[in-house]
């Protein structure tokens, strides 16, 4: 089986959803159509697709929605969840994995995410395989085959209806799946193997990170790995549409401070700050596309950004002049990349070269 037909055959939703915050439930579904679904596909089929699809995972009427973050406000949890699971089951694979599809969920919203995805499967005839922790009675009984794991082994496996007969059989009587799973936790808290980590858990103090990719590195990181684009396609595309609302940045804001300020009144020296104030922009936003490739944390990001460009600032001629300036580290190297320093030197040129007054 060749990777083409293999990536087409299954599809793989992650547990955090990858959705660009500012897009309708319509336009991320139908852009992804568009990617995703082969060249032979005309554009009103693709659309055609992905409605249906929006359609069998019952989010028609938010349909026009908003996805939302942190920032906006948009969809619910479960709502995005089904909208992750719309995307991946485009190509209408045969084989869907699913991490953790109900975390972050209330148990209302579990069951209804779960509910949509077994009746995909059923009428699509698809194999669905999903991790699941904690899940509830209602969802417990949706499953058809269970795979019970306990300290990384393996405990059980083969049909629900089973499972409960050999629970009834050993404990008397019918438990919930919040009870067996109790059952299980107990069971691992009196194993040798807890005693074992308990005991080493009070010598050893580990700080880590879980990495959380900003929006458009885990978008890209998902369509990355579905095979729909690579590195060159994501850099270029993003700094090429990125360009039209930087420049109109530093029009608009840029004219209105520069005039307001009274700054050189020639339309050649407008220009040139308009220019050079582009340019910065370009410089920051390529800047912190290689932050966020490396600290994928929105937050950290943001906050890496400006400690970055705060020591930059430091030694760009703002607060001390060059010559004033420690030659180790502080001029010699940072001085000279910071990209701060010559764009002060260009404003500075702009301004002052040629005045008289």
């Amino acid at each position: 089986m060749n990777l083409n037909l293999s990536l087409n055959m299954q599809a793989y939703v992650t547990q955090d959803d990858a959705l660009m915050t500012t897009l309708t439930v319509r336009e991320a579904v139908c852009y992804s159509a568009f990617l995703q679904l082969p060249d032979t596909m005309s554009k009103s089929d693709k659309q055609e697709r992905a409605e249906a699809t929006i359609m069998e995972m019952g989010l028609q009427d938010a349909i026009d929605t908003r996805i939302g973050g942190w920032h906006v406000k948009g969809l619910s949890g479960g709502q995005k969840r089904r909208v992750s699971i719309c995307i991946e089951i485009l190509t209408s694979p045969k084989l869907l994995f699913l991490d953790e599809p109900t975390s972050g969920l209330d148990s209302a919203a579990s069951y209804h995410v779960m509910n949509r995805i077994i009746k995909v499967a059923q009428q699509d005839k698809r194999t669905i395989i999903a991790s699941i922790h904690q899940p509830s009675g209602e969802v417990f009984e949706l499953f058809h085959n269970l795979c019970l794991l306990s300290s990384g082994r393996m405990i059980y496996f083969g049909s629900v209806s089973t499972a409960n007969e050999d629970i009834e059989q050993g404990f008397g009587g019918t438990i919930s799946a919040d009870e067996a799973i109790n059952i299980l936790a107990e069971s691992y808290k009196l194993s040798e193997a807890h005693q074992q980590v308990q005991i080493r858990v009070n010598d050893i103090f580990h700080e880590g990170g879980f990495p959380s990719f900003v929006e458009d590195m885990k978008i890209f990181t998902r369509e990355r790995l579905n095979g729909h684009y690579g590195v060159v396609a994501f850099v270029v595309g993003n700094t090429f549409s990125s360009i039209p609302y930087l420049f109109l940045v530093s029009i608009v804001p840029g004219a209105i401070a520069y005039y307001l300020v009274g700054l050189q009144k020639g339309v050649d020296h407008f220009i040139y700050f308009t220019l050079l104030l582009f340019g910065c922009m370009m410089l920051v936003e390529s800047l912190m596309m290689v932050i966020a490739s490396v600290v994928p944390n929105f937050l950290l990001g943001i906050i890496a950004g400006a400690g970055i460009q705060g020591v930059m600032i430091l030694n760009g001629g703002f607060f001390r002049l060059p010559r004033d300036l420690p030659k180790p580290f502080w001029k010699y190297p940072v001085f000279y990349i910071a990209f701060h320093k010559y764009a002060n030197q260009g404003f500075y040129k702009n301004e002052f070269e040629g005045s008289t007054s």
